[in-house]
């Protein structure tokens, strides 16, 4: 259904969200740049991207991709548009980005885009290791694997096959062995 600019203005912030989600592909040419802006304002920036793109507005959509942080995608959406140096740039711009916020795996995803030797591939995934055991609350991960062992055990009840004796076993030993390395960490 196509409307005027006027008629299109009367809609409530809601209904024009709505209505360019609904008629992206067939926007009348007058509601395109309008629309991209009040995609952004209503926070749908992958839709106004998309609409940027789809309507030859692609250095507007490489703009907004990389606005949001999102360098894969301006880098991808500018090379499809024949801007190979502008795609290096932006990978180059969102390697340094992603380093910076410890998004390891785009920053991988970056550096393999720009022919990166695998070993500062490596490096940068042995850094992503390094930084996510940082951020992990060991004890709940301690909770969680206690709470799958007991739900085993509960399992296993009355189970008394070789394959349920195996479980027990292995449970104990990683229980004991856990037990150890806690006692070792706090010795040190």
């Amino acid at each position: 259904m196509e409307i005027s600019i006027d008629d299109f203005d009367k809609m409530s912030p809601e209904d024009q969200v709505l209505y360019l989600t609904e008629n992206m592909r067939s926007l009348p040419e007058e509601l395109v740049d309008p629309g991209i802006e009040i995609l952004i304002g209503a926070g749908e920036t992958e839709l106004a991207i998309a609409l940027a793109k789809d309507s030859g507005r692609v250095d507007r959509a490489v703009e907004i991709a990389a606005g949001e942080g999102d360098y894969l995608w301006a880098a991808l959406i500018a090379k499809k548009a024949g801007g190979e140096e502008e795609s290096k740039r932006l990978y180059e711009e969102g390697l340094i980005y992603y380093i910076s916020e410890e998004m390891y795996g785009r920053a991988i995803s970056a550096g393999q885009a720009l022919g990166l030797p695998q070993e500062e591939i490596d490096l940068l995934f042995e850094a992503g290791l390094r930084a996510e055991s940082r951020k992990m609350d060991l004890g709940r991960v301690g909770y969680a694997l206690e709470s799958v062992a007991l739900s085993l055990e509960s399992a296993l009840a009355g189970r008394d096959d070789e394959i349920a004796e195996g479980l027990r076993r292995a449970m104990r030993e990683e229980r004991e062995r856990i037990s150890r390395r806690a006692a070792e960490d706090r010795n040190d």
